[in-house]
């Protein structure tokens, strides 16, 4: 397993998704398990969340397109360094819009093995944080 996918829907636009979604400044106010969030002046990120107790961290570069309604996440260090992560808001109907996050895990597969990247990394860390993430944008947005 060289790729995880979370998907929902969600009662909203893909418009409305997007500019709630993009604007990564505002996740640790609307997801809980997010801990904070610093831009740095490369255009890169620093990310910080939970998985449960146990606090994670990253740093991405990130790209958002509006036209087509994804984001782009390329992880830079630690264990996911490599790790490609896209976004992608696609309309279901008038009211209603899917959500799907790609991870691809190729390179962090390649460097760690199969075990550490399929089970620790990809099931108890990524997968958790994917659903979590998506579930608390879908309460924020259709409330």
């Amino acid at each position: 397993m060289s790729q995880i996918t979370n998907e929902i829907i969600i009662r909203a636009t893909p418009e409305k998704i997007f500019s709630t979604v993009s604007h990564l400044g505002n996740w640790p106010v609307i997801l809980p398990h997010y801990r904070w969030i610093q831009p740095l002046p490369d255009g890169s990120v620093r990310m910080a969340a939970h998985r449960g107790s146990i606090p994670i961290r990253w740093t991405s570069h990130f790209h958002a397109d509006p036209e087509k309604k994804e984001l782009y996440f390329e992880h830079l260090k630690a264990l996911t360094r490599g790790m490609k992560v896209r976004w992608r808001i696609e309309p279901v109907n008038s009211s209603e819009s899917r959500v799907v996050i790609e991870h691809d895990l190729s390179e962090v597969r390649r460097r760690l093995g199969g075990f550490v990247c399929e089970k620790i990394i990809g099931k108890f860390f990524i997968d958790h944080v994917a659903r979590r993430t998506l579930a608390n944008f879908k309460r924020h947005l259709e409330k």
